[in-house]
């Protein structure tokens, strides 16, 4: 997962809107979004090579996305997936157990990372950058996360996209389908900063030899606690998105 945006409380209707690009070596085996685990039920895409995920959601309504950040030295392929390591937290019940869990983690067996957790009540980003897992809350607002730091204005792709993704106001929550083009619309962005830095990637749908935006995600959470899933099984900019049915909290803990 390499473009992540995440709509926390700025809708009464929609509590939690996220929207992300994965950019991925296009060989690397991937299964498309499923269900991968239960007690609670997870529904995510898998990386057939280790087994984890980038991105699921799970049925207590929880959200997860994961990022590989960026180092000066490089990933060390020694350390334990990072994918494994979301495909847990997607295994919590809530973001306050995820914190607990991430927060007794030892940030030093896992290359560097952003992890976006989150469900319909609250919000925040983890990352690992020492032996400690750091947890950052999130505000009510727009967000945005990529390989660099939260909001990181010195990101091409987020400095391009801020504007168009804090302009997209969300509908009702029975017209949440609206929505979906507009976002792909950003998701789909080939354009390049005025300012590009080299060897750093600044379009958000990304075509590169061997390497590029492999799917796209928006999940939406409404006030009632249904979730809507849409998942484009490639690059957003020839890919349409399919509705997928999803791990819902059971309906009777969604009406009580």
């Amino acid at each position: 997962m390499c473009t992540l945006a995440v709509y926390v409380g700025v809708s009464e209707d929609v509590p939690l809107l996220v929207a992300a690009n994965r950019d991925e070596i296009l060989d690397r085996p991937t299964a498309e979004p499923q269900a991968i685990a239960c007690d609670p039920a997870v529904f995510a895409g898998q990386d057939l090579s280790a087994g984890g995920t980038w991105f699921g959601v799970n049925e207590h309504g929880m959200v997860v996305g994961l990022l590989n950040r960026r180092r000066p030295a490089g990933p060390n392929p020694s350390r334990r997936s990072r994918g494994l390591l979301c495909l847990e937290i997607l295994q919590c019940r809530s973001p306050a157990a995820a914190a607990a869990r991430l927060h007794a983690t030892d940030g030093e067996a896992y290359n560097s990372f952003n992890m976006l957790v989150a469900d319909a009540q609250q919000a925040f980003v983890a990352t690992n950058p020492a032996a400690r897992v750091q947890v950052d809350r999130l505000e009510a607002g727009v967000h945005l996360l990529t390989n660099l730091a939260l909001n990181d204005p010195t990101c091409p792709r987020i400095a391009k996209s801020s504007q168009l993704f804090r302009a997209v106001r969300l509908p009702g929550a029975t017209e949440l389908d609206a929505v979906v083009p507009e976002l792909r619309a950003i998701l789909s962005d080939h354009t390049t900063a005025l300012d590009p830095r080299a060897q750093v990637i600044d379009t958000l749908c990304v075509h590169l030899p061997g390497y590029g935006t492999r799917s796209s995600s928006i999940v939406a959470i409404t006030r009632t606690g249904r979730m809507r899933y849409w998942h484009a099984a490639g690059p957003p900019c020839r890919t349409a998105y399919t509705e997928l049915p999803c791990a819902e909290r059971r309906q009777e803990e969604i009406r009580a």
